[in-house]
Order: structure tokens, then C-alpha cells, then sequence
């Protein structure tokens, strides 16, 4: 795990610029530095590295094929590197390696074989800075799911790219404006979507991604974005192709990948541990570590005194049963206060997902021990596992039967009638206008129309719910899953895990991302997912093949804290309202003050809390933190 850095066409200091911006990176590479810049002037590139597997210089970066063609500083794992390193030896593409690091085996599978099918024989997570010096051509690419961050774009004339948004910030005449037309989305969702932004000019790469530009370059319009892989495909063909066996048969197929992966991703020439947070994701990830561990396993969790907000003492249990060696760390309001002022730094970016506080402690407990830590997200968006899944098709057989025609009207009247100002009849009312099961899940995150008159700018920007095909697949839950996998889990669950991990220079690792266990996980039919109201089917009947049933059966809770409750709590009142003072937000001329004073007033005066006022203070707080 690492952080790369890169630009071409800079006019200036390529030495110092290339320093500044790995500065900015040193948590997610504390271990060693490297450079490298192109003979011509053109390409620089440059590398932090967190040292992970060949800790000797054999494995530093940026490297240089053995041919001398390509150079590349690549931040991830390539957990497949062994079989495709025996392939080139077997078909003597290479004669030897010079260590034993991934990076090499990935830099001689693409002189090998080439940039996409090199890249398809890969299975892990990555972001890749790819210079070929021959044809003069500068290749980015990103995994599959989107685990590791790549952004890009134009400062000036200069074309540059970075794992961290920040590390673009402090190019020379870096004076890009703030994307306030994305600003709609944000404060829908809680975060800025791929391929934006919070800066007009830069981008994100989006998962399954190659970006091509031929040097030298002149503008990014000319820059050549196409798939080498799709979560869309995988899910049309897999649903095309459904598992033929049965129940018990798609468990023990999903065992097997599952310990393939694991066992792949247990690989590290550091110590390696796991979250435990006693659900079934986490539990299932860390029963199959053990059973593939000839020692203890290391697992950590996080717990509060407040008991809604506390799995600690599940997570014990299940430790216990297992037999992993598990470290618990119980942390105060302070302890999670603390880490709100370091937030800003940490996402580079506007982001409010409030479990970014947990995620960050935990991480930093886990960091003291390990360097690396296997986590268990996935589970809810591949195997049916959300509570809203089952809510929509609730909700949408109650529905289906009143003709839309007839809906939609009634929908407009309650949603602007008095009704409207209690929030269980917003929500009521703009569910009524769904067209269809999908739209009705879309429609559920914006049930309130002040959303939207967050921002002065209206503008807006096309997304990819507003683009989704309800049709897309049959089944409307495998439907709503392909539609988290493509937006809610790249751009919020894995930034959040990423970012909060690598501030603490810790390693995530996610199995159930694997490839081949995305690829089988679409092959299942929706009953071997989702029984009644319970999701995860297949995954319960793996974990309890290991850990008794009746010890996961309760309420799942989580990585969560109180938010709603501390922001009435003296200390954090005064921090939010110094915020959204009205003076600042004028003179900022970004939000509509009496939008935001109304969203807050309806929370200190009625106790109606919007999850809106958390990404206001989360957006308010980066303003602050950039000095505006």
C-alpha cells in the first residue's frame, strides 16, 4: 500500500514539485521515497511506499521494466502476482526476478502481454501510473471495485494525478475553483461521486478504468477513458447464468472462494489481524482467516459504553469461540470528538459518512499491532444483505397496484400540502410518485426537497442513479445491489475504510471483493441470498459452519456513534453554529444561509434531525480547513 504521484508538461521545478507532493502522501507511505523523471522533461514520477511485501530495495518504486520499456509507481496488492509470476517463468517471458516483490511481476506481465490483458490477469486492488517510454504513452488504471483512489487532471497546462486529492492542491498555480455543481449530489448522498470531484478540473478514475494519454500532452479532453472490466457486465451475465446447484452446494462454492481469497490476501511479509465487529461479514472473514491460520489470528474491535452503539461484547464472543487473539479498545465521547478537527486533512475532500469516526479509532488501534488488516465490506451490497432491500419490495408490492397516473398526483399534493411538514409524510409522499422499484429506492434518498436548496448553485450534474436502467436486470433487489456496487460502495464504504485507514498508515484488504467471488456472486438467484426478511443466506450458511447460529441472531448495530445526540451537547453546538455563522456563509456565497438555518433551527427547536445537517458541517469544516 502506497501513494503515487505524477504529472507531465510541468513548467517549473519537476524536483520540488514531485517532493511537495509526496509531503503531502507520507501517511500512506511512511516507509521509503522514490522519484523518477523521463529524459525528455516530460514525465515525473514519484512514490511513497508502506512496505508491505519484499521490504528490501527490490521492491522500491517507481520501478523500470527489465527491458528498460515501461516505468510504473503503483499504490495496492496484486494478490495473484505468484501464478502470474510462474507464468511468465513457464512461458519465458522473464528469465528471473530480481525480487520478490508484486510490482515487478505486474511490470513484466504488462511488457509481457501487454496493458489490457496484463491488467486482466490481476486480481487485487490497485492504482497504476503506467509510462511507456517507447511509444511515448501514459497509462492510468484502477482495480475493479474501486478499493484504491486515483484522481487526475489539468492544473494550468500541466496533466497530473495523485492517490491523494491533496497532493494536487500544491502544484504551482494550482487555482482551481470549487465544483459547486456537484454540490447537489453531495448533500444527497454525504459524498462527492466518481468521476468528480470537489475541484472543477479534477477527476476521479473510476473503478474497472484505464486512462490513456498520448504525450506530449496538450489538453485532457484528449485523454482516452475506456473499461477493461464492469460490475454491470458481471451482474447481466451472472444473472444470465445462474448457479444450477443447490443451496448447500452455493455454500460450499462460496467457502472455497472465499478461502482462496483470503488466504491470498493473508500474504504480506508484515503482520496481518482483521476488524471484527461481530456481523456477518466480519465474522465470516475472520472464521475462515482461522481456520486457515496454524496460530492465532489477530482481531480488533472498537467499543462504546452506550449500548445501542456497542458490538464489542458480540465481537468478544465470537473471538473467544474462534480462538483469535483479540484486542477490544473502549472509547469515550472525547476519544471520538478528538478525531472530528483531523477529518478534512484526512478525506481531502467533503465527505460525511459519520462512521468515518469509528473507522478512524479502529484503524489506529489495529495500526499498533499490524500493518495490515483484512475487513469484511462487501457482504451487504453482494449477497442481499441491506434492511432497505426487503423495505423496497415491501413497499413497492403496496404500490404497484395503484396505477401511476393516479399516484403521481397524489404524490404532488401531499408532498406540497401542510402534511409535508412532518417528515414521516414527506417521505410518504415521495415515495408515491416512484415509477417503478428502483426509482422508489432512488426517490428514498431524496425525500426532502430541501436537499437540493442546500447549494445556491442548481446547476447539477447527471449521476448514475438518474441514469440506471430499472430494467437492467429482473430481479428488482439484484437491481438496487448492482446500483450500490456501482455508486454507495466505491464512493462512500471503501473511501471511508481507505481514507481512515491510511491516515494511520494501516494496509485494508477486502475479500469478498475478490474477483471471482464478485463474479460467482452474481450467479445466485435471489432466494439463496434472501429469505423472508434476512439477507445473506449463503453467507450466514458459511460462518455458522463455524461459529453457532444463535450467537449471531440479534439486531446488527455496527461501526455507529450519536451524532444526533452529541451535536445538542454544548462543545459540539459551538463548533457547528460557528460553522454555519450566517456572516460566513454569506461571505462564501456557496450555501443558502436560510436554508441551512432553517435545517438546523427544525433540529435545536423541534428535535427533527437530517442526516443534511452532518454533511453541512463536514463540507463547512473542509471550507474551513482550506482557509475560505
Amino acid at each position: 500500500m502506497c501513494g503515487i504521484a505524477g504529472f507531465c508538461n510541468l513548467k517549473g521545478d519537476r524536483e520540488r514539485t514531485i517532493e511537495k507532493m509526496k509531503e503531502k502522501m507520507f501517511h500512506r507511505g511512511p516507509d521509503a521515497g522514490g522519484n523518477y523523471f523521463s529524459e525528455d522533461g516530460q514525465v515525473t514520477f514519484g512514490h511513497r511506499r508502506l512496505s508491505i511485501i519484499d521490504l528490501s530495495e527490490n521492491g522500491s518504486q517507481p520501478m523500470i521494466s527489465h527491458s528498460g520499456r515501461y516505468v510504473i509507481t503503483y499504490n495496492g496488492e496484486i494478490y495473484n502476482y505468484k501464478k502470474i509470476a510462474q507464468r511468465l517463468l513457464d512461458e519465458k517471458k522473464v528469465d528471473a526476478f530480481r525480487g520478490t516483490s508484486d510490482t515487478e511481476v505486474l511490470l513484466e506481465a504488462f511488457e509481457a502481454y501487454g496493458v489490457k490483458e496484463g491488467i486482466s490477469l490481476c486480481k487485487g486492488m490497485f492504482a497504476i501510473a503506467l509510462y511507456d517510454r517507447e511509444e511515448q504513452v501514459l497509462y492510468l488504471l484502477r482495480d475493479r471495485i474501486g478499493e484504491k483512489p486515483l484522481y487526475y487532471g489539468q492544473v494550468g497546462e500541466c496533466f497530473a494525478f495523485a492517490s491523494d486529492i491533496g497532493a494536487l492542491t500544491v502544484l504551482e498555480g494550482f487555482k482551481n475553483p470549487i465544483n459547486t455543481s456537484v454540490l447537489d449530489l453531495y448533500f444527497v448522498h454525504g459524498y462527492i461521486p466518481a468521476p468528480y470531484s470537489i475541484y472543477e478540473g479534477i477527476y476521479k478514475l473510476e473503478a474497472g478504468t484505464t486512462l490513456k494519454i498520448k504525450l506530449p500532452f496538450n489538453n485532457l479532453k484528449d485523454a482516452e477513458i475506456q473499461p477493461y472490466w464492469s460490475i454491470k457486465e458481471t451482474a447481466r451475465k451472472g444473472q444470465q447464468n445462474l448457479f444450477k446447484g443447490s443451496v448447500v452446494e452455493a455454500a460450499d462454492e462460496l467457502e472455497r472462494l472465499l478461502k482462496e481469497s483470503i488466504s491470498e490476501q493473508m500474504i504480506a511479509d508484515v503482520p496481518v489481524g482483521a476488524f471484527l465487529s461481530a456481523g456477518i461479514d466480519s465474522s465470516t472473514v475472520v472464521a475462515l482467516m482461522q481456520s486457515l491460520h496454524k496460530g492465532k489470528v489477530k482481531s480488533f474491535t472498537i467499543g462504546m459504553e452506550e449500548k445501542d452503539y456497542n458490538e464489542a461484547v458480540y465481537a468478544k464472543e465470537i473471538a473467544k469461540h474462534l480462538g483469535t487473539d483479540h484486542t477490544e479498545l473502549y472509547i469515550t465521547e472525547e476519544d471520538a470528538k478528538a478525531v472530528i478537527p483531523k477529518l478534512a486533512d484526512m478525506f481531502g475532500e467533503p465527505f460525511a459518512d459519520s462512521s468515518q469516526i469509528p473507522t478512524y479509532l479502529v484503524s489506529k488501534m489495529t495500526r499498533e499491532h499490524v500493518t495490515v488488516s483484512l475487513s469484511g465490506d462487501g457482504g451487504d451490497e453482494l449477497f442481499c444483505g441491506y434492511t432497505s432491500y426487503a423495505s423496497v419490495e415491501r413497499i413497492w408490492n403496496k404500490m404497484k397496484h395503484v396505477p401511476y397516473f393516479i399516484r403521481k398526483p397524489c404524490s404532488e399534493l401531499v408532498i406540497h400540502s401542510p402534511l409535508a411538514r412532518k417528515p414521516i409524510y414527506r417521505i410518504k409522499g415521495k415515495l408515491l410518485g416512484a415509477k417503478g422499484p428502483s426509482d422508489l429506492y432512488i426517490s428514498s434518498y431524496e425525500t426532502d426537497p430541501l436537499s437540493r436548496q442546500i447549494s445556491l448553485d442548481s446547476r447539477g450534474c447527471t449521476y448514475k442513479y438518474s441514469e440506471y436502467d430499472p430494467k437492467f436486470l429482473k430481479e428488482t433487489n439484484h437491481n438496487i445491489m448492482l446500483m450500490d456496487m456501482l455508486m454507495y460502495h466505491p464512493d462512500d464504504i471503501l473511501v471511508k475504510v481507505d481514507r481512515a485507514a491510511m491516515a494511520v498508515s494501516l494496509e485494508t484488504r477486502v475479500p469478498m471483493l475478490d474477483k471471482d467471488v464478485v463474479e460467482f456472486a452474481w450467479t445466485l438467484p435471489i432466494d439463496y441470498e434472501r429469505e423472508g426478511k434476512i439477507g445473506k443466506k449463503v453467507l450466514r450458511d458459511v460462518l455458522y459452519r463455524y461459529v453457532p447460529k444463535e450467537m449471531m441472531e440479534r439486531p446488527k448495530k455496527g461501526f455507529s456513534i450519536p451524532i444526533e445526540k452529541w451535536l445538542r451537547q454544548k462543545e459540539l453546538r459551538g463548533w457547528a453554529e460557528s460553522l454555519i455563522d450566517r456572516k460566513t456563509l454569506e461571505q462564501q456565497g456557496i450555501l443558502n444561509p436560510d436554508v441551512v438555518w432553517k435545517i438546523w433551527k427544525d433540529f435545536i427547536d423541534n428535535g427533527e434531525w437530517r442526516i443534511q445537517i452532518w454533511y453541512i458541517l463536514m463540507f463547512q469544516e473542509w471550507m474551513h480547513s482550506r482557509g475560505f
